[in-house]
């Protein structure tokens, strides 16, 4: 149960990781040599998968929720 305002939820986090992963990979398409953008993207996707890894321990229907409306897995 998130409030309208939640921001440090693991899930509501996780979604706005991913958010900025594809704006930033869309970035990266055209602008291949942006080198400091890319470390960002790679740190983000780090702190994705360290959240999703804590929500699956402590939440696992959460977790399941979550990957299914983002589909972040096949």
């Amino acid at each position: 149960m998130t409030k309208k305002n939640d921001t440090g939820s693991p899930s509501v986090q996780i979604e706005g990781f991913t958010n900025r992963i594809k704006s930033i990979t869309e970035h990266l398409t055209t602008m291949k040599k942006d080198h400091s953008g890319r470390r960002g993207l790679l740190n983000l996707v780090s702190k994705r998968r360290k959240l999703l890894t804590y929500l699956k321990k402590t939440n696992p229907s959460e977790y399941v929720n979550v990957v299914t409306k983002l589909k972040l897995r096949k």
